[in-house]
């Protein structure tokens, strides 16, 4: 039996910083629901280790950030983005500082650590584990008010359209969503939709991120009609642990912001070769420069030394990381970290206006999974956190003043489950599983040339011909679904990478090595009309 529709006056897909954020500044009377696909606290902040960029020394300046933010970008943010994100940081740590988030101070203030691309110490932190301080304190405050409903468990499927349901307009009214606890299609219906749901790195077969990070928004914003941009440029962060057992575990930035320094295996230092910032170098330039180095040598990982600095500066600093270091036999205050570099962050997404809006009605994108304009070709660090608080509260305020103009929300038909079996073939799910991610980190990955794109494109199609086919044929799974939006997130990095002609920050293409003259683009891709939903009736799908 089909459970009766959800109905929200906003429904946020994602649990994360920016999702939070947004429920959190929305007013008080709506009726909010949160839904997160696995745990609340299961998205990438959790496991963010850095801090938020934001300017809160007397001698730094909003000029600095937003400067350092397009060198890091190689030009390509939109400087009115970031200059708008720079200059409302330190009100939004106010906030959060206002809702108890424990930030590490000094002295009676605020400890600001410094990352690689930044020219001041500017970003606030929660000793090593910023992300976690973070997710606890947000979500803390969703559940202390009455009119937000956190539904875990849920993973969303595809949006919800006018459009695509035949009736008049474009405009998104809900979200199908599979309730992982019952394993049934569920209604969301709302009057406004906010996607929050991260970004894309696990369409790499190596990533800091999470299992969750599928690019499902980005999935759906296009299967929807909304256009995206700059999918080209994954960030790779140079420093994950590298022990099979750590599953690619994230050295933090700071270790190299407070001294850290990159060697050979014979304690031979080398960025100074690469970048007279050396170590503090934004980190498409650090990634490659260890991934040169370590195929040139034929090395399995380069090496992170922070034990010149005194045994008690690197517990107190660096806590966590210590601690999960030394389970895997490493202490970190007497002996270098191996580390390689791992897919880390989407820089592109989802294309939207400063308040988060989408191409569609009453859509907004917010997060990794948008693209704003701020990070451009390589995301400077801690920049990311600050911006899910930005679009978060730009986005609450934009839908509270547009709440008023939203129309009665039409009949959803329900998600049909009668042409459809189990599948008594999921080894397809896991093997394609595999060989996408595989592909995409042999021929998508650091360094990139025109030939490995074209084969990546190839398997890539084989791919989403074969899983399209499974999809319709089968009931719908957890894995089923993340699968489907991760051959999508590929086929669209890898049409973005084709389409650059340059090697600009992250994406670094042989055949193509220099930059184009004039001021850099934006990679816009743009998606043929949505198709009708495959699990729905001939009739439902056309509005008869």
């Amino acid at each position: 039996m089909t459970a009766a529709p959800h109905t929200f006056d906003v429904l946020i897909l994602g649990s994360g910083a920016a999702g939070l954020t947004c429920a959190l500044h929305l007013p008080g009377g709506l009726r909010v629901g949160v839904l997160a696909k696995n745990a609340m606290f299961e998205g990438s902040t959790q496991w963010a280790q850095g801090g938020i960029a934001a300017v809160l020394d007397p001698t730094d300046s909003v000029a600095s950030h937003v400067e350092d933010t397009l060198d890091s970008g190689a030009a390509l943010p939109h400087r009115a983005v970031v200059e708008r994100i720079a200059s409302e940081a330190a009100d939004l740590i106010g906030w959060l500082e206002r809702l108890g988030m424990p930030f590490t101070r000094e002295k009676g203030r605020l400890h600001l650590t410094r990352e690689g691309g930044h020219s001041h110490r500017r970003v606030a932190h929660a000793q090593d584990a910023t992300g976690a301080a973070l997710e606890s304190t947000l979500l803390r405050a969703a559940r202390a008010r009455r009119t937000i409903t956190l539904l875990d468990q849920h993973t969303a499927i595809d949006l919800i359209t006018t459009r695509r349901l035949g009736l008049e307009g474009d405009r998104c009214v809900g979200a199908y969503a599979l309730n992982r606890n019952t394993g049934h299609v569920e209604v969301f219906r709302a009057r406004f939709v906010v996607l929050a749901t991260g970004g894309a790195s696990k369409v790499y077969l190596y990533t800091t991120n999470p299992d969750g990070s599928t690019g499902d928004g980005i999935a759906m914003a296009w299967r929807a009609g909304c256009r995206v941009a700059n999918m080209e440029f994954i960030q790779f962060h140079p420093t994950a642990l590298f022990d099979p057992r750590a599953k690619t575990y994230l050295i933090s930035e700071a270790v190299r912001g407070e001294g850290g320094r990159l060697l050979l295996p014979d304690g031979t230092p080398f960025m100074h070769r690469y970048d007279p910032r050396g170590e503090l170098a934004p980190r498409d330039i650090v990634a490659r420069a260890i991934d040169h180095e370590m195929k040139r040598l034929g090395l399995d990982c380069v090496y992170l030394d922070i034990s010149h600095k005194p045994p008690e500066f690197v517990r107190e600093h660096f806590p966590t990381i210590y601690a999960r270091c030394l389970e895997y036999g490493y202490d970190i205050t007497r002996q270098p970290i191996p580390v390689v570099p791992a897919a880390h962050y989407t820089c592109g997404g989802v294309m939207v206006d400063e308040h988060g809006r989408t191409d569609i009605d009453r859509l907004y994108a917010i997060g990794e999974v948008s693209h704003t304009g701020l990070h451009g070709a390589n995301r400077l660090a801690s920049n990311s956190l600050l911006e899910c608080l930005v679009y978060g509260r730009a986005a609450a305020q934009d839908i509270a003043r547009r709440m008023r103009e939203a129309n009665a929300l039409p009949e959803i038909p329900e998600w049909d489950e009668s042409q459809v079996t189990d599948s008594d073939e999921e080894v397809v799910v896991s093997h394609n599983w595999h060989e996408l991610r595989q592909t995409m980190w042999d021929y998508v990955g650091i360094v990139r040339t025109t030939k490995r794109l074209e084969r990546a494109l190839n398997r890539i199609d084989l791919l989403k011909r074969e899983i399209n086919d499974y999809y319709g044929h089968f009931r719908v799974t957890h894995n089923l679904i993340e699968l489907r939006n991760l051959v999508v997130v590929a086929e669209l990095i890898v049409r973005c990478a084709m389409a650059r002609k340059e090697s600009r920050g992250l994406h670094y293409i042989l055949d193509h090595p220099g930059l184009l003259p004039g001021p850099p683009e934006d990679t816009v891709l743009t998606p043929e009309p949505p198709k009708p939903y495959p699990h729905l009736h001939p009739e439902e799908a056309s509005g008869a």
